[in-house]
């Protein structure tokens, strides 16, 4: 009987994963990983509670250094070379693909599962595991999925691909589960109040220091509280009155300045993606069509892209998009089937 371990965070999600995993016939037990979450207590009971309900094991990872070592640094590090990344991405293939899976191998364990919405398939013909959008597109998460690697395609379970939200709380209200109707967690886990630059500041014991605004023509037009703490296409917060709505274009950390401009200065119709991965093949040997998403929330654009030179892949899109951001992550799609990803440069 094949053995799997569930990554319980005590929300819904991942004790119905647990629970379906159990139905399906896995031999199971739960784990949860001390990260850094301020609410560990609260969902690590949670946590306990569904896996005593599901009479299965239940284990503690302590994985805090781990977790700053492979997501909190480079975090840092990229806001601090101008980028705009996104931890969970890191988080997903360092720390829930990465650590917490070898720490179920060492446990005798041969799948990891968790409650996320996606879609894993094999496929004979290639000899690939392929991944899919979920089902309920409202819930999909293959974007922060995309570069998972053959080996934890392998070894992943996702038993909510099928499911919506309301059929997953459904499940957990018949199973009395303590979390059935817990609130999703939206924000990054050690930046709960969204304030990136006091969280580095904290974290590194450095100070940020103001610089100025430039124009587009370079000239000095108002002062800016650390070129960490805004990122590209940003409008809000910038205390500029200059007669006419402007957005962060650019940025120099070295200058430590924050170029503005008008919207129409973020629109560019290619970018170029480094640290890619591709699922369906090793890599394109042509230039393929595809959508792409370069942001979590945006919309799909149909674009072509280009196989990698030196690594480095180009995505052209069929009509100019709005602040494409150094850091971010572009994942390229046909259909429901995603084809890969990169970092943006």
């Amino acid at each position: 009987m094949k053995k799997a371990l569930i990554a319980m965070s005590g929300g819904v999600d991942s004790s119905v994963a647990a629970y379906i995993a159990v139905e399906q016939g896995y031999l199971c037990g739960g784990a949860m990983m001390h990260l850094w979450s301020e609410n560990g207590v609260l969902d690590c009971r949670d946590a306990a509670s569904v896996a005593k309900k599901l009479n299965i094991p239940f284990h503690i990872f302590e994985a805090k250094n781990v977790f700053c070592e492979n997501v909190i640094e480079p975090f840092i590090s990229d806001y601090e070379n101008g980028l705009t990344p996104n931890p969970c991405i890191r988080c997903n293939r360092t720390i829930k693909f990465g650590f917490f899976a070898d720490e179920g191998k060492k446990l005798g364990y041969d799948y990891t599962v968790t409650g996320h919405y996606a879609r894993i398939r094999f496929d004979e013909a290639s000899g690939r595991y392929l991944l899919y959008k979920a089902l309920d597109s409202s819930k999909d998460q293959s974007y922060f999925l995309a570069f998972m690697t053959q080996q934890q395609l392998a070894s992943t379970l996702f038993p909510l691909g099928e499911l919506s939200k309301e059929q997953v709380r459904q499940i957990a209200e018949e199973q009395g589960f303590i979390n059935a109707h817990k609130k999703d967690s939206q924000d990054i886990c050690f930046v709960p109040d969204g304030d990136y630059k006091s969280f580095m500041e904290r974290y590194t014991g450095k100070h940020y220091p103001c610089g100025s605004f430039l124009d587009m023509d370079g000239a000095t037009v108002g002062t800016h509280h650390g070129a960490v703490g805004y990122t590209l296409g940003q409008r809000k917060g910038l205390g500029l009155a200059l007669g006419e709505p402007v957005y962060v274009c650019g940025k120099d950390m070295q200058a430590n300045t924050v170029t503005v401009g008008k919207e129409s200065n973020l629109f560019t119709s290619t970018l170029y993606a480094r640290d890619c991965v591709f699922i369906p093949f090793e890599q394109p040997d042509g230039p393929m069509e595809v959508t792409v998403k370069a942001r979590s929330r945006h919309k799909e654009q149909p674009a072509i892209l280009y196989p990698p030179e030196n690594g480095v892949i180009k995505v052209v899109f069929q009509q100019p998009q709005r602040a494409i951001t150094p850091g971010q992550a572009v994942v390229l799609y046909q259909g429901d089937l995603v084809i890969g990803a990169g970092i943006i440069e």
